[in-house]
């Protein structure tokens, strides 16, 4: 959307000549590059209230499927503008993204380093509809990053409390098997802080082995660095797409063997971002 609203911007001046006089003297050039940026801004803030408002009146309590589409798309083509707008370039690695299916739901598994990382994955993955499975405590310390999250389908987890984690699983699972939407989980349950890779909590694979669905299996690297870097300096995040792992891969095992399988992967896909 950015170069989309440059260059509206930069068809707008010539148009804009046409109604005001003082834009035809010769001693008017710079105002060419003020009107151009001009332009350029307000196409951005109006860009993202529209983006703010849409989910501003969302209720917790709404049903996710109402305005599914609607705030799916407004998602699709705000996450690049903000990316862009913040300088954070996304390098992809791995298996490639064309041979990522688009027309049957996953389930995404990624390490966790920053709170930065849905907006990666999500935008790694636009055409995917992905619903993330996060802590609970977003839903009430960030409201606004907590609707976004409920109306693509994301969930809430109380890590602490066993019975209500279960119910998510549940959850998670019936939105997979009734193809509304793939669901996105960090496996570690905690950001971890260091960047490296802390140990899985397995009990989110048994989204995929009851939902009988794909794992694609994720590493990301640098986002703790987008909020210091962001806009001025800007900086690049590293995401690599490890493997896929379909229901015959896994059929038969534990949700500790996946765990143990995926982390080992998850594990070499990072120490190669790391020292790339």
């Amino acid at each position: 959307m950015i170069y989309v609203y440059l260059v509206a911007s930069v068809v707008l001046v010539p148009l804009l000549n046409n109604f005001l006089p003082i834009l035809q003297q010769p001693y008017s050039w710079y105002l060419v590059p003020l009107l151009v940026i001009g332009f350029f801004l307000a196409f951005v803030i109006l860009h993202l209230g529209w983006f703010l408002l849409s989910f501003a009146f969302v209720s917790f309590k709404s049903s996710q499927d109402k305005g599914a589409n609607y705030y799916r798309f407004a998602l699709k083509v705000t996450l690049p503008l903000i990316v862009s707008l913040a300088r954070v370039k996304i390098n992809l690695s791995g298996i490639p993204l064309e041979e990522v299916p688009k027309d049957r739901k996953m389930l995404f598994v990624c390490n966790h380093q920053h709170n930065f990382d849905p907006a990666i994955i999500w935008s790694a993955f636009p055409d995917n509809n992905i619903g993330f499975i996060g802590k609970k405590e977003i839903y009430k310390t960030m409201p606004l990053i907590g609707k976004i999250m409920h109306k693509l389908y994301g969930l809430p987890m109380d890590r602490e409390n066993n019975r209500e984690a279960v119910k998510t699983i549940i959850g998670a699972v019936k939105i997979l098997q009734e193809k509304k939407a793939s669901i996105a989980v960090f496996p570690e349950g905690y950001t971890s802080k260091t960047c490296e890779l802390l140990p899985f909590r397995n009990g989110a694979f048994k989204i995929a082995l009851k939902a009988n669905v794909p794992i694609v299996v994720c590493a990301i690297n640098g986002t703790r660095k987008i909020p210091k870097r962001m806009i001025w300096s800007g900086c690049e995040v590293d995401f690599s797409i490890v493997d896929i792992l379909y229901p015959e891969d896994f059929q038969g095992m534990s949700t500790n063997e996946i765990g143990d399988e995926i982390h080992a992967k998850m594990f070499d896909a990072l120490e190669k971002l790391k020292n790339k």
